[in-house]
């Protein structure tokens, strides 16, 4: 069994006060594939993996890695190292 995509739907359907239903309803599958793709439980397709990223107008690696992602404050407060 392959390792399971790390993701980050649950973050980018809390920041679009989108329902597991809105958004599988948005991509033509069942809800419950929503809640198996953020739990880990599912890897997604390539093919449902670039429909994620497009419907959020993202690029496939902002949505999907093999690596956990850092945080996201980690990301966007980064402090600089002063030279």
């Amino acid at each position: 069994m392959a390792p399971p995509i790390q993701n980050r739907i649950a973050v980018l359907r809390a920041e679009r006060d989108l329902s597991r239903q809105q958004l599988a309803d948005a991509l033509g599958i069942n809800y419950q594939t929503i809640g198996y793709l953020e739990r880990g439980d599912y890897n997604p397709s390539l093919e449902l993996a670039f429909r994620i990223a497009e419907y959020f107008g993202l690029p496939l690696e902002a949505v999907f890695s093999r690596q956990p992602f850092a945080p996201m404050s980690s990301q966007l407060y980064r402090k600089e190292d002063s030279a």
